[in-house]
């Protein structure tokens, strides 16, 4: 009888645990990253050349652009292509083939936010403070 009992709630306890498995199994881990994130470079749209990762620009002496992760200062040679320009957001290539922009973060436009003036506020609410 205590043996019946055993196999019994061992049965019980498996029909019970077999949906919860299922279940865990079925629900993503809500830490992973969306999927385009992890999807290959190619799919994104892989840029080919030259990629501009950072820029410094020093109080004094030249700037400097890290370009395919290799050092470049203004005037210096990139392959065939010499570096003319560096801002805070883009360098410069002019070589054989023409001028190349490299921006920073390309797709990423600057704006610049102006703070309304004290009349305009006013004018804009219909006089009101």
């Amino acid at each position: 009888m205590a043996r019946c009992m055993k196999r019994l709630s061992l049965l019980a306890l498996l029909l019970l645990a077999a949906p919860l498995a299922r279940a865990q199994a079925v629900l993503q881990d809500p830490t992973r990253p969306p999927a385009f994130v992890s999807a290959p470079a190619a799919e994104i749209g892989e840029q080919t050349g030259p990629v501009l990762q950072s820029v410094v620009i020093p109080k004094t002496g030249k700037p400097v652009a890290i370009i395919g992760g290799r050092q470049v200062r203004l005037g210096e040679r990139y392959g065939d292509s010499r570096l003319i320009r560096v801002t805070e957001r883009e360098a410069v290539l002019a070589g054989p083939s023409g001028v190349e922009h490299l921006m920073l973060t390309p797709g990423v436009e600057k704006t610049n936010i102006t703070r309304k003036s004290s009349a305009a506020k006013r004018a804009q609410s219909g006089g009101y403070p």
